[in-house]
């Protein structure tokens, strides 16, 4: 494929009730078949009818005169292959995963694929949709919950606004954190938003170059955790956006290793927590 179709972004109207989505993009963008399916299966054409526009994944679809199809094409982006999430609970309503540095949380519009909701929506059985309710970096690793209706989105996406969802992080950084308060409560605002985070000593390594923290958040702003930490002089170890200097190949050393709340299945309160063998370490 030529560099020039590697990338590419079309709008294309349907004009015919006979035409189909694989047609009328192929001949937008000289695109095979085969690779405008492969884009549609993974989150890349979207469809828009009236003021509603969604995602295009069944080839067949039928498509109404004045719909309006896009393609968002990202050679490399779908190529990705997604690291595999682990699932710790399937409680019908919701689930529970470990996602692994490298997964995201959320798709784009230019596809879906690397993402732990889609994950969901493809191996989980019995089949059923998938909602994101929070996201975790993409660089960090831990718990994340995905819902299966809307509803239940709802629901659990206001706990996290409201501070009803009890989290904890753990963490290594750079430098010797046991001079510090603990724990130490930070209160910098991030983009003129509130921001707190509170951080616990946990261990220092015998060189005194790097410790393990335990971290609490109140608020869940961008980049919270790795930002409160770098601007105390305490960067996450592997962090390559607000380090130090060369990460030497090691990833993002941030797990969110604790979820608690009031479970609106149950009825009661619910706590998941990894396993050591996930958590990080000196």
């Amino acid at each position: 494929m030529s560099g020039a179709t590697d990338h590419a972004e079309v709008h294309v109207v349907i004009e015919s009730p006979d035409d189909s989505a694989v047609d009328v993009l192929q001949e937008a963008t000289g695109l095979s078949k085969q690779r405008i399916k492969l884009a549609m299966s993974q989150g890349a054409v979207w469809v828009t009818r009236g003021r509603n526009t969604r995602r295009l994944r069944r080839v067949k679809r039928a498509l109404s005169v004045g719909d309006e199809v896009h393609l968002y094409y990202d050679a490399g982006i779908l190529a990705e292959i997604p690291p595999e999430p682990a699932l710790i609970a399937d409680v019908a309503a919701y689930s529970v995963w470990r996602k692994p540095c490298g997964l995201r949380s959320q798709g784009s519009k230019w596809g879906d694929h690397c993402t732990v909701v889609r994950w969901a929506e493809r191996h989980l059985r019995p089949e059923r949709p998938a909602f994101t309710v929070h996201r975790l970096d993409r660089a960090a690793n831990g718990l994340i919950l995905v819902a299966h209706s809307r509803s239940i989105a709802a629901i659990l996406s206001a706990l996290f606004r409201d501070r009803k969802m009890e989290k904890r992080y753990r963490a290594v950084v750079a430098g010797d954190f046991s001079g510090q308060p603990n724990p130490v409560r930070v209160e910098l605002p991030i983009g003129d938003r509130e921001s707190i985070s509170e951080i616990s000593w946990l261990q220092t390594s015998d060189d005194r170059s790097r410790s393990l923290v335990d971290v609490t958040i109140e608020t869940g702003r961008k980049h919270q955790i790795r930002r409160h930490l770098a601007d105390l002089g305490y960067p996450i170890l592997g962090d390559r956006l607000y380090g130090a200097g060369e990460t030497d190949g090691v990833d993002l050393q941030l797990t969110a290793y604790l979820l608690a709340f009031h479970c609106p299945v149950a009825g009661e309160q619910v706590e998941y927590r990894l396993g050591e063998n996930w958590l990080p370490d000196l």
